[in-house]
């Protein structure tokens, strides 16, 4: 097959249209033309008044070999790359070695989910509980101010991105085309199939529990095991390789491969190992607010009449500025038509993050609006910038009431350094509540700085961004792990040999498709290393 790139179309258009611009493109006749499938769907709003569709779509034709010597030179024209992914190892039949995952995020589903198609047969371990449980006790918190250190947005099945806009789409390269696989197993287990090609695909909260279950039931009927509300409390590791986990239960599984896939916020688990001598380093990331308006305003601002136009949808936005004082502010998680969402996973703290349902039709846009710290901001051992983290989570604590209420400010007094003390405008989406504050002390002096030079620099890009009555709410922490769990080339902790640090929590991915496709890298290593041992 033949695939065309950059093949652009009117917003408004038909099939026909689509099938009448290949031949034009190609130079063929209808006749030549067998059949297309879209591969990729995006749009280009640079100019508001003229958005167009931009296709990368495949092609069967009858005569190939000529338009490919015909267009030869030309980058937009090629053949149609295999996307289809090639297991890399199967298990003997008589194996009886099980490798060990923990965590059940996307880079421990996916890990697991391979391993099992493979023939391993994963035990995979998970301290919080399933994802329908666990969305009780997550909406507790939300709904209720009621708290459990062991079931929240942050611990469960389905991991911090079952709470989250479900964005499945990612910077990272990707020459093996797993990302491709991941999103197969997504619309294979419920995910709406346009995942497969619009070009920034997202599946939203509710429908990522069904898919999640799915994956889970995937799993079992190829012989894997998942175990939930099973905490690991220690590795045992013997002259410098693992032999098994011991769980807080008291029992003890023996294991000589073991996959950390705990996300960014197992924060007790980073400390175990760093105690057990697993070499641990920290790393940047970021420390800020959740930022929202009107989702209307950011559809007009990026839009213009075309916004609410269904093949547009809720409209996003990107966008960085480099600050005089050295730091640089970004949006992170950027989620259309969704809601700030209490993200804490500790007792006392209060942490905020952005979600987003599939149809994204909440009244507000929220993203974080963040700013870069770096291991010289917190001096001291590989876990301090946890304890960094922790200062400023216990601070919003303090500053919301100590009753899991975010702290909050308008922007307009934000920027003029003066507390708020009533809603606006834009009433924030937070639950249980926002305490309406002054911010100003709820990060280092820095951060407050460079955030209040980068809202107005972003009201020159989104016309609005500064509104006086957007919200800020405090704060937002977790962007990444402080920490990365170094790792060698075949994928294995540095000194500590079966071990397999693995996605967002050590530091090697950074959302849910490239937690995925590390989660895929790592169970392909910890494969050819089984198989290599066993022989």
């Amino acid at each position: 097959m033949l695939r065309i790139t950059q093949l652009k179309l009117p917003l408004d258009h038909s099939e026909s249209m689509i099938r009448t611009a290949i031949l034009n493109r190609l130079g063929i006749s209808a006749e030549e033309l067998v059949t297309y499938t879209i591969f990729r769907q995006g749009h280009d709003a640079r100019r508001r008044d003229a958005i167009s569709l931009i296709y990368t779509l495949d092609i069967e034709t009858t005569n190939e070999q000529e338009i490919l010597t015909r267009f030869k030179d030309d980058p937009n024209i090629s053949i149609t790359p295999d996307v289809t992914y090639h297991f890399v190892a199967q298990a003997a039949k008589d194996t009886t070695t099980r490798p060990i995952i923990i965590g059940t995020g996307p880079c421990g589903l996916f890990a697991g989910l391979i391993l099992a198609q493979m023939g391993f047969r994963p035990i995979i371990l998970e301290r919080g509980k399933q994802v329908r449980e666990r969305t009780k006790d997550t909406f507790g918190l939300w709904r209720k101010g009621v708290f459990n250190p062991e079931s929240n947005v942050q611990f469960g099945e389905g991991g911090a991105g079952t709470f989250s806009d479900g964005k499945l789409y990612t910077q990272i390269k990707d020459p093996n085309h797993y990302g491709r696989k991941v999103l197969n197993e997504f619309v294979k287990a419920g995910a709406p199939a346009e995942i497969l090609y619009v070009s920034k695909p997202h599946i939203g909260t509710f429908k990522l529990v069904s898919v999640v279950e799915q994956m889970r039931a995937a799993i079992e009927s190829l012989g894997g095991e998942i175990r939930f509300q099973s905490r690991v409390d220690e590795i045992d590791i013997d002259k410098g390789r693992v032999r098994g986990v011991l769980l807080a239960s008291g029992e003890i599984i023996p294991a000589n491969h073991i996959v950390l896939a705990v996300g960014h916020s197992a924060r007790d688990t980073f400390k175990m190992l760093y105690e057990q001598g697993v070499y641990i380093e920290a790393k940047p990331f970021s420390i800020g607010f959740r930022i929202e308006h009107p989702q209307s305003l950011i559809d007009a601002c990026r839009f213009g009449s075309h916004a609410g136009h269904p093949m547009l949808g809720a409209a996003d936005y990107k966008l960085v500025h480099h600050c005089r004082n050295g730091r640089s502010v970004y949006s992170f998680c950027m989620c259309p038509g969704g809601t700030v969402v209490a993200a804490t996973s500790e007792t006392g703290h209060v942490v905020t993050n952005g979600m987003s349902q599939y149809s994204r039709n909440e009244r507000n846009a929220n993203s974080g609006i963040v700013v870069g710290v770096t291991p010289d901001d917190y001096l001291g051992h590989p876990l301090a910038g946890i304890a960094f983290q922790r200062r400023l989570e216990a601070n919003a604590f303090k500053l919301g009431g100590e009753n899991y209420a975010a702290p909050g400010q308008l922007v307009g007094d934000f920027l003029l350094n003066r507390p708020s003390s009533v809603f606006g405008k834009v009433y924030p989406s937070y639950t249980p509540a926002v305490q309406l504050c002054d911010l100003s002390s709820s990060l280092p002096d820095y951060a407050i700085a460079a955030i209040r030079e980068a809202i107005p620099a972003f009201d020159k890009k989104i016309k609005g961004f500064a509104m006086a009555d957007a919200v800020l709410t405090a704060v937002e922490t977790r962007t990444s792990s402080p920490i990365r769990i170094k790792r060698n080339e075949y994928y294995q902790s540095l000194n500590i040999k079966g071990l397999y640090p693995a996605g967002e929590g050590a530091g090697y991915a950074g959302g849910i498709l490239s937690a995925a496709v590390d989660g895929i890298k790592v169970a392909e290593a910890l494969a050819l290393n089984m198989l290599s041992t066993e022989k």
